[in-house]
């Protein structure tokens, strides 16, 4: 196995946990409260510039031209769902320009900043893959049985989607590459997969 496939089912506990938490399992059924996707959508915002920011620092990191393309790949592919949530801002009234970060969400942004700015690229990519593989797991999830017809299948259409395989796929490969097997990258690794689950809650629980 893969060392990304290693840390991957080492941390299905979380990933499950994710799937069966009542904040996904709102948009699998299509009952999730408006009000509740709106302020996802916004604190996502906020994390993707994040994300955005932490893949520019790895690629100043690396060493060799074909790792920072694949950074750099990777950029352009946060901007691209960051334009996907400027369309969802419109259909949700959220303006993702002047959105305040709850605290899970400034825990995790701080997290992979600080992480990006200390750590080697293979603990940076340790500590953003996590998402890339949980969202396309999610998606995959609940496309099992079809697309559904309601107000959340964009979403699971896009992370469900062929074409997000391949962006989670080469920040793994850098973590194969670049990374070993050591105590250090799998606590990055599940620390960025509790923020993940902890993202979801807090959503969840802004408006119970």
């Amino acid at each position: 196995m893969t060392l990304s496939s290693i840390l991957w089912q080492a941390n299905q506990d979380l990933a499950q946990a994710c799937l069966n938490h009542s904040f996904v399992q709102g948009i699998a059924q299509g009952n999730l409260p408006r009000q509740t996707f709106s302020y996802y959508v916004g604190q996502d915002a906020f994390f993707l510039q994040a994300f955005a920011r932490a893949y520019s620092v790895a690629a100043a990191k690396c060493t060799d031209w074909e790792t920072f393309q694949v950074f750099h790949r990777l950029t352009q592919g946060v901007i691209e769902e960051l334009n996907l949530h400027r369309s969802y801002s419109q259909e949700w009234d959220v303006d993702i320009t002047t959105v305040a970060a709850g605290s899970a969400t400034r825990r995790y942004t701080d997290f992979l900043l600080a992480t990006a700015w200390q750590a080697d690229v293979a603990t940076i990519a340790a500590a953003m893959s996590p998402c890339m593989r949980l969202y396309l797991f999610l998606g995959r999830e609940l496309a099992k049985n079809g697309i559904p017809d309601h107000q959340y299948a964009d979403w699971i259409c896009t992370y469900g989607s062929d074409e997000f395989e391949p962006l989670a796929r080469q920040l793994e490969e850098v973590v194969d590459q670049e990374g070993c097997d050591r105590p250090e990258l799998r606590q990055t690794y599940r620390y960025a997969m509790q923020c993940e689950l902890d993202f979801f809650e807090s959503a969840w629980s802004q408006f119970v």
